[in-house]
This record gives C-alpha cells, structure tokens and sequence, in this order.
C-alpha cells in the first residue's frame, strides 16, 4: 500500500502553474485574433467583386459628376473652365428646371399610388386559394418581364392615332379620337397608364408574397368573430403588410423619379415640353447640348431630391408601418 502511493505522482504535479495558465490564456487569445483576422480577410475578399464593380459604376461616376459640376466642358466632355457654383445658381434660376421638377411630381402623383392601388387590388383578388388562380398570376406578373423598350413600342401602336386599339374603341363608342402622344392634355397621363402597366408585375409579385406571409390562423380568428371581407382587408391585411407596402412606395418614388426610356421613346418630352421630366432634361443638356457641367450639377440636384424624399418617408411614414 505504501509502495503503491509513493509511486503515484505528487499532488502539485497535477495541478498546472499560474504561468501555464496565463500562457495557455495568451495563446488562446491569440489564435482568437488570427482568426477573426483571417475571417476578415476572407470576408474582404468575397466583397472584392462587388466594391470594384460599385467602385467603377457607382462611385466613380458620382465624384465625376461632382467634380463636373464645378466646370464647363467642350462638346468631347474636357474641363474647359472653373465655374464654381455658377452651374447650380444657372439651374435655379431656369424655368425649365421647375418646369421639368413639376412635370416630375405629377408623374409621381400620377403613376405611385396608381400602381400600388392597382397591385395591391389584384393581389387581394388572386390571393385565395383557388382552382386556375396561379394562370392569373402568371398572367398580372407578365409585365415585369417586358423591357421598357419593348412596352413603350407595344403602348406606341396602341396609341397610334389612325391604326391604334385605343382608338378604334372610342370610335365604336361613338367618341373622336384622342392625340395620345401629341395633346398636350393627354401626353403625361398616356405615360402615366403605360409607366403603371409596365411596373404592375414587381408591384403584384410584391404585395401577393407579402399577403401570403400572413398566417392563415388570423384570417380563421377574424372569421370566427365575424369579421366581412373588406374589414379583415383593411383592419387586419393592410396593417400587416404594410412593411411591403412601405418598400412599395419607397422603391416606386425613386423608380418614377429616375424615369427616362418611356419617355424618350414616346414623346421624348414633348409637346411643348408636357412630359419633359428632370431626368429627360439632363439627357437634353448633357448628350444633346453638350452641357455635361450642367447636366452633372442638376444630377446632383436630383440625388439631394431623391434623398431628401426617402429620408422624409423613412420618419414620417414609417411610424405607420408594423413589422410584428
């Protein structure tokens, strides 16, 4: 028995120094840092692609526009002369600049709540469970996947004065023919209806998932207490999706803002300037008239607008929006 306790080790053997610990501490926290530096890295070189092709595409051409801005430029785009601001004070005093922001709200006023209503109505209508429904999603979702080159020529034809569908229609009725495209009174609001057809796919696809994320047990609970259909829509449905709904708006006023291609192709911003919205007027001055430095100064304008806009929905309107 003593022989067998003198050959077991000493107790202080078994029990590691407080120079071992503080070493094995050192060394843990250490191989802790390499590798939250290792993951860095790698998580810097997965972004690479991206921050190059933001770098090149996004960035760049905004401090380009910045630095623009500032001068005037020959017709090949090279800095001829120091300006300063001058470019800006020049846009603010035109009155094609206000007339072209004005042309744009009304687009906006005519084309967001529109597209939105009209969305959000067919998504109700086809949300239900029924047989043949998924044909008419299909069918309301088409438009997302038409370019808008292609929808401007299609809605051309429609509103072709002589050969249109349009007006062949109110021909029957008993109706004279409209100038779609070429009365001032009819030129924004015929871009208008194609702008709302052209965005009603994204706008459906939107509010369809966003009602399918709505448990089907509430819709059970508002039934049982006797809840119709208009009031569980707009006392239970529209509250919760009101997240997709906020995107909605935020994602349709920059899209109506940035608005060009309709326009270029059918009216390219007239009749008298009827449908000259800001950005058809950088294209003017800037590709047409050779202005870059104030087609730059007014594309700056336009981001503080577009800006201004998203951060003013983001604290007035978002406090309507529930996300639980």
């Amino acid at each position: 028995m003593d022989k067998e306790l003198s050959l077991s080790p000493p107790r202080h053997a078994l029990t590691p120094s407080a120079n071992e610990a503080e070493a094995a501490h050192v060394m843990s926290r250490t191989s802790i840092k390499k590798f939250r530096r290792r993951e860095i890295f790698l998580a810097y070189v997965c972004l690479a692609p991206s921050l190059l092709l933001f770098g090149a595409f996004l960035f760049y051409p905004l401090l380009k526009s910045v630095y623009l801005s500032l001068f005037l430029t020959d017709p090949q785009g090279r800095v001829a002369q120091f300006v300063g601001l001058d470019n800006f004070k020049e846009i603010l005093a035109s009155d094609m600049f206000y007339k072209s922001f004005g042309n744009t709200m009304l687009f906006i006023i005519l084309t967001v709540p529109t597209g939105i209503a009209a969305a959000l109505l067919l998504a109700a209508l086809t949300h239900n469970k029924l047989k043949g429904m998924k044909i008419f999603r299909f069918v309301f979702s088409l438009p997302m996947a038409v370019s808008v080159g292609t929808g401007s020529m299609i809605w051309m034809i429609l509103y072709h004065p002589t050969l249109g569908v349009l007006n062949y229609f109110l021909s029957i009725a008993g109706i004279e023919p409209v100038q779609w495209l070429t009365d001032p009174k009819w030129a924004m609001l015929s871009v208008a209806i194609m702008t709302v057809w052209m965005n009603l796919g994204f706008n459906y696809i939107l509010m369809l998932s966003g009602m399918q994320g709505v448990a089907e047990d509430i819709y059970d609970s508002a039934q049982i207490d006797g809840s119709g259909p208009l009031r569980t829509f707009f006392w239970i449905t529209m509250p919760l999706i009101s997240p997709t709904l906020f995107f909605t708006l935020v994602v349709s006023v920059i899209g109506a803002f940035q608005a060009f291609g309709q326009i270029n192709i059918l009216t390219k911003g007239g009749p008298m300037n009827s449908t000259n919205v800001i950005v058809f007027n950088i294209y003017q001055d800037a590709f047409i008239n050779f202005r870059f430095g104030i087609g730059s100064a007014q594309a700056l304008i336009l981001f503080a607008i577009i800006l201004l806009l998203t951060v003013l929905q983001f604290k007035f309107v978002e406090k309507r929006v529930h996300y639980q």
